[in-house]
């Protein structure tokens, strides 16, 4: 075989390699690529395609970093970061009835005030712990929980509306529908509600 004709052979299969590696990369969502490793140096040249059945092409990384992503691995982390970041969701225990009760704290859009006892308000029946309002903010702020009434404290995760009012006060809407007030003394704390402010309006004022 002549020179050009093995150079002519070698551009079709490194093209048809190309495209194949194009078609594989847009199924990585739908499935993995079973026994194949996909290197990728962002150049159309550089990419190499390893099995036992298909073509090889040796890339040339020298100047280039290489992303090596094998797809079902690649699940598999996600998947497992997906169960560890669940188990370190926040959680909350209190003792009720007898027994030590434990909720995750993205399940409770509210603690009220409730005479000597706090009433957490999760759905679809809410506990009451025998602790102060003042001490039970304290605990819950660096977990995203502000104080917004002398009586309530909610969870800003939980917050879906906010409504000024004519008195200069707000309210609130949280998952589930229920409405609370923004006295004017916890006002200042709805500027934690959001990490980003956007627009002409500014809360508040």
């Amino acid at each position: 075989m002549s020179a050009p004709e093995s150079q002519d052979q070698k551009a079709i299969a490194r093209e048809m390699f190309v495209q194949q590696t194009d078609h594989a990369k847009a199924d990585i969502s739908t499935g993995p690529l079973r026994g194949a490793t996909i290197c990728s140096t962002n150049s159309r040249r550089d990419y190499t395609f390893e099995s036992a059945d298909e073509f090889r092409e040796a890339a040339d990384t020298s100047l280039l970093p290489v992303i090596r992503v094998d797809a079902a691995n690649l699940m598999r982390v996600l998947q497992q970061l997906e169960v560890f970041a669940k188990r370190q969701a926040p959680r909350i225990a209190f003792k009720a009835n007898g027994s030590i009760l434990l909720l995750d704290l993205a399940d409770i859009p509210a603690v009220q005030a409730e005479g000597n006892y706090v009433s957490l308000q999760h759905r679809p029946n809410p506990y009451l712990v025998h602790e102060s309002l003042s001490s039970m903010a304290e605990k819950l702020k660096p977990y995203g929980f502000i104080r917004i009434h002398r009586s309530v404290v909610v969870n800003i995760s939980a917050v879906e509306e906010i409504q000024p009012l004519p008195t200069g006060e707000y309210r609130l809407r949280v998952k589930g529908g229920k409405q609370y007030l923004v006295t004017r003394t916890y006002k200042d704390n709805l500027r934690d509600l959001a990490q980003l402010w956007v627009g002409s309006e500014r809360l508040p004022g």
